[in-house]
């Protein structure tokens, strides 16, 4: 597929999402209707329920870490969500900026816009905001983030090098990141790259870990230090719709690995 179609993809499938409860998501093994047959969303998803700012109607069981853990935000940051979906990461950030601090939530599907807004007004939250709008071309103007945290999202950019050159834009000289997100040790099987379900569901929009990296640093990103990694099993039945049974069993005896990491990196001030 081509790189519009994949978007236009993800974000049927958010769209989709948008509109289930995390027990749904949960009940689904993937987070869209039907049951195991479609793709894995919430077996990457970590436990929320005991954070500050936790709020269980903006949890749709989407991550595959909890950046805010590493953040380094502090009262009265600006931080910025990149695909803040019902608003989960945004609550959880504004609990640690505090009143003093500002909070923009960026996604690119609609649905999950509404839902983030519906959610933050019956909060009642005045510091936190969602705009819709796609990471590679941002609706944010230039050195406005003191922090930028991002999770399981931008693995579904198909242009993550423009990506993360407007993370990098937007990002304050002297601001940081703390982004979750799936990436690959070692070549997925065919049939699995090619497979445009297991793109929405995260896997086959993974990059192997060193080009990840490669690309943060490219766009101009230092001190880049993965945080935490976990590795993440697929279920063998949503498996088995991509892969016969030979290669499914190659596959489990291949070492190959999908991972879960969070990354710290910073935009250097020059002026220091």
């Amino acid at each position: 597929m081509n790189p519009l179609d994949l978007k236009l993809l993800v974000k049927e499938k958010y769209s989709e999402i948008a509109g289930q409860s995390k027990p749904q998501n949960q009940s689904s093994c993937c987070g869209s209707s039907g049951c195991c047959s479609d793709t894995t969303y919430t077996v990457f998803s970590d436990d929320y329920s005991h954070l500050a700012g936790y709020n269980p109607d903006a949890d749709l069981g989407l991550g595959c870490g909890i950046p805010t853990e590493f953040a380094r935000i502090k009262p009265g940051d600006t931080v910025i969500d990149l695909g803040s979906g019902a608003g989960n990461d945004c609550f959880v950030a504004r609990a640690i900026a505090g009143e003093t601090g500002k909070v923009i939530g960026i996604d690119m599907t609609e649905a999950m816009i509404e839902k983030a807004r519906s959610n933050a007004a019956k909060l009642g939250f005045t510091n936190v905001e969602f705009r819709l709008g796609d990471i590679e071309n941002m609706p944010v103007e230039d050195h406005t983030a003191d922090v930028i945290v991002s999770n399981c999202v931008l693995n579904l950019v198909p242009d993550k090098e423009k990506a993360f050159r407007e993370i990098f834009r937007i990002m304050k000289p002297g601001g940081h990141l703390s982004v979750s997100d799936v990436v690959l040790r070692g070549e997925l099987p065919a049939a699995l790259q090619e497979a445009a379900e297991m793109y929405a569901g995260c896997v086959s929009g993974a990059v192997q870990v060193e080009r990840y990296l490669q690309i943060m640093h490219d766009a101009g990103l230092k001190n880049i230090v993965v945080q935490k990694e976990k590795k993440i099993t697929v279920p063998d039945e949503i498996l088995a719709d991509y892969l016969e049974p030979q290669q499914l069993s190659d596959f489990k005896k291949s070492g190959i690995g999908i991972f879960s990491i969070t990354v710290y990196a910073e935009k250097q001030d020059k002026n220091r």
